[in-house]
Parts: structure tokens; sequence; C-alpha cells
């Protein structure tokens, strides 16, 4: 198969190299790395090879089977269609085409059975979720199925990895007391800014909304989420303290055994040895870690749970990657 990488020079854009090597490398023939005009010819590493960086129109005229987009909503507007009507399968990590309800926003280990019917056989697109609902819903999705979740209150300790290179530069800028390119409005070192993305008209920000909107369009249109996004000074990945709310009772035993029991949920829940998930410990992993797992004494059948992933992984690169892996093993399927 044949591959683009568009955006491949970013944080995102070199994660889905690493992970795309690591789950997909013997499938994959041919990697097309595209990115702006100013790292045209820059070398990318995949497969113990460096590959040039090419233009993106010579990546849609090469006609790659799919390409994976990390550059951007406005790149994705203008490309991905373009890719998908050459015939192209686009997996689409901006927020662009999550919500267009033309669109399948898929996280594997929940609804990946809807690739399954979809015909892509002419191209398309797919949408990639938002890094910290991927983490949300991956921990929801066993609960819900058991219990029906009916209102989630959800607080974000997001890394300075989310916003990209500028960013993580301008922590460690403040860390070393250097002078440098300002990406946030104030200082994030040894600071919390409580915004992710731009403010919206109800004063919600965007990220805010997209844990909202997409947990509604993956999980259940009917489950209420109202949520507060916070810009940590953390470089490892993102932290949700998370209160749910289900229709039906449960019993903590049940809700570890769910857990634990999830494709992709790791429980790391034990008071008595002060273990809880960190986003040390979530760094270069794929899983998404669940803890501080304890019923809230003041509300009805209602849970409260700490969730941390790494961002740029599950809640990118991996995903993205697992989406693409669905669709490998369709195409071979088809062709046998």
């Amino acid at each position: 198969m044949k591959v683009a990488i568009v955006g491949a020079t970013g944080m995102v854009g070199e994660m889905i190299l690493k992970v795309l090597e690591e789950r997909l490398g013997d499938s994959i023939e041919v990697v097309l790395p595209v990115a702006s005009v100013r790292s045209l010819g820059k070398l990318v590493h995949y497969k113990e090879k460096e590959t040039p960086v090419i233009s993106m129109e010579d990546a849609l005229n090469a006609r790659p089977e799919l390409a994976l987009f990390s550059a951007g909503g406005g790149t994705s507007l203008e490309w991905a269609p373009k890719f998908a009507d050459a015939g192209t399968i686009v997996i689409d990590n901006s927020s662009a085409w999550r919500m267009d309800e033309s669109k399948l926003l898929i996280v594997p280990e929940i609804n990946g059975h809807l690739l399954d019917t979809a015909d892509f056989s002419k191209g398309g697109i797919i949408a990639n979720p938002n890094c910290s609902t991927i983490q949300l819903v991956m921990a929801l999705a066993p609960l819900h199925a058991r219990y029906t979740v009916q209102r989630v209150v959800v607080s974000t300790y997001q890394s300075v990895t989310g916003t990209g290179q500028k960013a993580v530069q301008q922590l460690e800028d403040e860390r070393q007391g250097r002078e440098g390119e300002r990406v946030y409005p104030y200082r994030i070192d040894g600071n919390v800014l409580a915004r992710c993305d731009e403010f919206l008209d109800n004063g919600y920000t965007k990220e805010e909304m997209k844990l909202t909107w997409e947990t509604k369009k993956i999980l259940d249109p009917a489950i209420q989420v109202t949520a507060t996004a916070v810009r940590v000074p953390v470089t490892g990945g993102h932290s949700e303290a998370v209160n749910v709310q289900f229709a039906n009772d449960f019993t903590m035993a049940e809700v570890r055994t769910l857990l634990r029991e999830a494709p992709g949920v790791e429980v790391v829940d034990s008071p008595e040895m002060d273990a809880y998930p960190m986003p040390l410990h979530a760094h270069g992993k794929d899983a998404v870690f669940v803890g501080r797992l304890r019923r809230d004494e003041s509300q009805a059948n209602t849970l409260n749970m700490w969730v941390v992933a790494d961002n740029l992984r599950k809640g990118a690169a991996t995903n993205a990657v697992q989406i693409a892996e669905l669709l490998v093993r369709k195409r071979m399927q088809l062709a046998q």
C-alpha cells in the first residue's frame, strides 16, 4: 500500500510515522511525507530510510490508497476532498469533518465496526476525534453499555504538546529563563491556563464543546456533557477528572471489572499503594489509564474517575493508525 502522511513534520505527523511503522510496517510499501512549502525536501525517517517531504500536489498525483491528515482544519477542508475524489481514503485528525453527519467519527475499540459496512471503494473521509474526547469515551463506553450514562461533568488537565512544538518550546524557554516566542498569552511554566482553544459565544471554549458534541456522536446523543478544559505545564499526556451519572446503579466491583475487560483500557487504582494514573505513566503508551474510582456520595448512581492518556499517541496518532489497520484488514479480506 501507498500512504500519504500530510503534516509529516509536525508533532502528530512524526508520531503517526512512528506508530505506523510499529503497527503496519509490513503492510505499507510506500510512505509519502507531505508538509508545507517551507519543509519541501526535508528528510523524514521511516523504516530505516530517509524520505524527502513532497508537496500536496505531488502526493495527490501519486494516488495513495490512504492519506493520514494532521495539518490543521483549513488544510483538511481544502485538500481532503481532493484526495477523496481521487479515490484515496482520508483519515483526518483535525476538527474539520468530525461533526459532518456524512462522515464517520471513529474510535476503533468503540465503533470501529461501522467501517465494515461503509463503502470506501471510491475514496472518502473518516474523522479522528479530539484527543480529550478519545480518552473520555474509551472510559465511558463499557460503563454506558451496562448502566447508561446520563450526564458527564469533565475537567481536563491538558499537556502543552496538544498545542504543538512551539508550545513545548515556550515551556522549555520559561523553565530555562530564556526569552522566546510565546504561543500562550500568559506564562505556562508554574501556571495553569483555564482555556484550551478559542472562546465561543456561550462562554465555553471550542475544546470544551468538542468534548460535548463528539461524545454525543460517538456514544449517544442523549448523554449530557459539560466540560472545563485547562492547559497545564505537562508534556506527557492529558488527564481528566470525570464525574458520571448513570440511569442505573452499579457496584464498584463490577465497574472495575468492566473497565479491566475493556479493550485499550488499563485500570490503575490502588489507594493502599498510592497508585493512580499519571501523565508520566501514560507517556509513550497506547492505553487509556483509569483510576481514582469511587462512588460520588453526594449524588445517586454517580461515579468519579480519573482518566489519563498520551494525547499524541492514543489521542491522535495511534487512533488514526488503528483506523488504518481496520481498513487494511478490510482490503485484505476483500482481496481474498
